[in-house]
């Protein structure tokens, strides 16, 4: 057995020290050039900054269409991409813009209510976009009053 181990034990020795190549050698300028420009281009991430996060309507009657519109600029120094606009439910319609935001520029994200539901009601929206979070939240807020009744929301 302790035959077997020292064979074994050489063996790997010899196998492990007898490549002794230049391993600087073997790197490749070409492959160098392209590592470093895709590293730089995996740092330029856009950013979403939203002038508002949360909108709220108020207090509204029961079936009247809202709309708002989320402002956002794309703080970042890559090219801002929304791949998909979601909400929590399908009284709320998110229409987010389809061409790339540039860097610098800004942005109107559409979000349509159909005013269902009754009291104090709240609905999100998911953005999903190429930034280095992946999605934002946004939510849009408003009292339901029932159809002909008198105003019973918060007072403002």
């Amino acid at each position: 057995m302790k035959k077997i181990v020292l064979i074994v034990g050489l063996v790997s020795m010899v196998a492990f020290t007898s490549c002794k190549e230049n391993a600087s050698s073997k790197i490749k300028t070409d492959n160098v050039a392209e590592a470093a420009v895709r590293d730089e281009a995996a740092k330029a991430v856009p950013v979403m900054a939203f002038e508002k996060a949360e909108h709220d309507f108020g207090t509204i009657e029961q079936g009247t269409p809202q709309e708002t519109v989320f402002v956002f600029t794309n703080t970042g120094n890559a090219p801002l991409i929304i791949t998909d606009a979601k909400s929590s439910c399908g009284c709320t319609v998110p229409n987010p813009p389809k061409d790339p935001i540039a860097p610098g520029e800004k942005g109107e994200l559409k979000v349509n209510f159909n005013g269902s539901g009754q009291n104090q009601v709240t609905k999100t929206i998911t953005v999903t976009a190429n930034t280095e979070k992946g999605s934002e939240l946004l939510r849009i807020k408003a009292f339901v009053n029932p159809k002909g009744a008198a105003p019973l929301g918060p007072v403002k």
